[in-house]
């Protein structure tokens, strides 16, 4: 009788992916089939949808652009969490970070999945898949977090014979290492920055430095695309191309506006999925851990929170939610929700600026340094000096069908009261009902902690490293303080940025050390001064 119904279920899901094929509005069209398919999962590192297939002026991605049009390119891909271990620990498991209480980025006290939950690497291999991760980085916010303990080895080339492989690789260059790519360097002139940016030569180049970085990644995912076919593989293949989360510019990474949360994402698999499409639907990171269960027959212990893609529920799907906590001991605490047409923002921290202190930033960030100066100088518009703000509100509500870069905020606007309330309290529910959300601690809030204002004298990343043995900022988290370096300072950080931020396409320049020197900088401090030795 189970086996009967399995194949009644199997049956209805072909028949429904036939007709929905037919009317020409389908996804997929999916068929049993008696050998289970290889996945591989091609992650990269901090993008957004900033690929010449999605449009995006300046660059050139001709591996990925084709790889979409072999199978679908999903234009409103969205992830979990705007910042890495929240949300690859998300998609490791099928789950919403919070939910698995792995919100907390860069988590100190990791502790077990809850609930009986397994993770995706986990339950394939029960399932009979060998699994391999092909680069080095796990980033989970739970036990077990190493890569030995979450995958079976480092290749699908270990496998045994005729063992389908499950296969995850992360291209990680985008994460800041921007070399620039002298095989087509790509002229500020080309590149379109979003309103909310100061538009000169200097912002643009950092903005054109991000693209041709992307360029050099596009042919590491080409080569290994290729190898697929070498080795006889990409037919029998189901490939998935995504990025963990959005790009790492101001206002993207570790913010829920779309520059943080939405990614490419597209799914090839010969056959089984028709190529050429462009899929409107609103999708999720954690759709792609769905798919994966359904086509290798696996039922999870608990039920994921996203959706097959091979099915119907995600045409149906109304919403898209996300959420934002601790970054490094950065504290705030944001939530969303996101329709084709609206976007409402719960800022659970409004008294805290939007750039307060991150070291990843401060460190990372040319244009951090620029717009802080300029902000500090008056000189930007009011647009671009918003997110500068000392303040947020605490409701932030975008039409973004009209709004893409959401910069007008309607949230005490009348005339969307009802849409504002109605969003609030379906966000609500999502906390509530799914997520089982913990809000924000009088402890993480850390009210009263520090100093009401920061030392005149000293930018925020040096008060903090002399008073580690004082605070502990483990649990407390960074001062809020903002501005967080004097004019002068953010000047003096300027300074450094411009000759590797303007450097030619073919010319070497080290990346400057803008906050205190991390050890893998001191390291090559160290090898740089012993070669110049005679």
């Amino acid at each position: 009788m189970a086996a009967n119904s399995r194949l009644d279920s199997a049956m209805r899901k072909f028949a429904q992916n036939l007709f929905v094929g037919i009317i020409a509005w389908s996804t997929c069209a999916f068929a049993e089939s008696e050998t289970r398919p290889n996945i591989l999962w091609i992650t990269i590192e901090d993008w957004s949808a900033d690929l010449s297939c999605y449009g995006t002026k300046g660059i050139h991605t001709p591996h990925v652009d084709q790889l979409a049009a072999e199978g679908v390119r999903y234009q409103w891909a969205f992830t979990t969490s705007p910042v890495c271990s929240t949300s690859r620990s998300a998609m490791m498991t099928g789950h919403h970070q919070n939910f698995i209480g792995a919100h907390q980025h860069r988590k100190h006290n990791k502790v077990e999945l809850p609930y009986g939950i397994k993770t995706i690497p986990h339950l394939l291999q029960e399932a009979g898949y060998y699994t391999a991760l092909m680069s080095w980085k796990t980033d989970c916010n739970f036990i077990p977090f190493k890569k030995e303990d979450l995958f079976m080895g480092g290749d699908w080339s270990e496998r045994e014979e005729g063992q389908p492989f499950f296969a995850r690789i992360t291209f990680q260059d985008t994460h800041r290492k921007w070399n620039r790519d002298p095989q087509r360097p790509i002229a500020i002139e080309d590149v379109e920055l979003p309103p909310y940016y100061y538009d000169n030569e200097f912002v643009r180049r950092d903005w054109a430095n991000g693209l041709e970085q992307m360029q050099l990644v596009d042919r590491e995912v080409g080569a290994l695309l290729d190898r697929l076919e070498k080795e006889g593989l990409a037919e029998n293949t189901l490939v998935f191309f995504i990025g963990d989360h959005g790009r790492c510019h101001i206002r993207g990474k570790q913010f829920l506006y779309d520059g943080g949360i939405r990614i490419p994402m597209i799914m090839r698999w010969p056959g089984r999925v028709k190529a050429g499409q462009v899929n409107e639907d609103l999708v999720m990171s954690l759709d792609i851990c769905a798919t994966i269960l359904e086509v290798a027959k696996v039922e999870p212990p608990v039920p994921l929170h996203g959706e097959s893609l091979l099915g119907e529920e995600i045409t149906n799907r109304n919403y898209v939610f996300s959420a934002r906590d601790k970054m490094d001991e950065t504290h705030d605490s944001m939530r969303a929700i996101r329709s084709k047409e609206f976007k409402l923002i719960h800022n659970l921290m409004p008294e805290r600026a939007w750039c307060q202190f991150n070291e990843y930033k401060e460190a990372s960030y040319p244009v951090l340094a620029e717009m802080n100066i300029l902000n500090l100088k008056g000189e930007l518009n009011e647009v671009q000096a918003a997110f500068f703000a000392k303040t947020k509100p605490e409701l932030e509500l975008y039409n973004v069908k009209v709004d893409p870069h959401e910069v007008n905020n309607l949230a005490d606007d009348p005339q969307y009261a009802e849409i504002r309330d109605d969003l609030l309290q379906k966000l609500n529910n999502w906390r509530k009902e799914v997520i089982d959300d913990q809000g924000v601690s009088e402890e993480f809030r850390a009210d009263g902690a520090f100093p009401a204002e920061r030392p005149d004298d000293i930018p925020a990343f040096l008060w903090i490293n002399q008073n580690k043995e004082k605070y502990d900022f483990n649990a407390l988290g960074w001062p809020a303080w903002y501005p967080t370096r004097s004019l002068a300072q953010w000047e003096e950080a300027r300074q450094k940025w411009e000759p590797y931020v303007m450097r030619e396409a073919d010319e070497e320049v080290d990346r400057p050390i803008i906050c205190l020197p991390r050890a893998k900088d001191l390291l090559k401090m160290k090898k740089k001064e012993k070669a110049t030795q005679p």
